[in-house]
């Protein structure tokens, strides 16, 4: 029997990416000296908590993906402010995870790949939501995760 691959992600279930994701962007973030906090309960949007030497503290939610599709977070847990991140995982088949930090401000301006859906309805819950698209990638590049911690480092 030959042992995987590394980087096949279709071997993982879905609660194993999601553990993965966190995992891979804690340890990101540590390599870089963030000091990581972990919450004993998720329940309020928030996997996790950083902060860098004596800069504030930053709340992290993580949402990790096998595909181009679309990834949102509920807006009664994840608020518009400079604290607020979400970290991005994108799990391609046999190649390195891509990790993007997106400030939680990056929704008050939607365009194609940031979207808010109020669901006027109310068949869901109104959420900030990311429209992944090979079409809308540029528009990720920005949020790539080295650039963004330069701009933190610099606060």
């Amino acid at each position: 029997m030959n042992p995987p691959k590394r980087f096949e992600w279709d071997r993982l279930n879905n609660q194993q990416v999601g553990a993965y994701g966190e995992y891979f962007v804690k340890m990101e973030l540590t390599m870089f000296g963030f000091q990581v906090y972990r919450t004993e309960v998720d329940d309020r949007g928030i996997d996790f908590v950083v902060r860098y030497e004596n800069n504030p503290f930053l709340c992290i939610q993580v949402k990790s993906t096998r595909a181009l599709n679309y990834v949102f977070v509920r807006k009664d847990k994840f608020f518009l402010t400079n604290e607020n991140f979400l970290a991005l995982v994108l799990l391609e088949e046999r190649k390195e995870p891509a990790l993007y930090l997106i400030p939680g401000v990056t929704w008050k301006q939607p365009n194609p790949l940031f979207v808010d859906r109020q669901y006027e309805d109310r068949a869901s819950r109104p959420e900030w939501g990311m429209n992944l698209s090979q079409k809308n990638l540029p528009l990720l590049e920005p949020y790539s995760f080295e650039r963004q911690i330069r701009l933190l480092n610099c606060r």
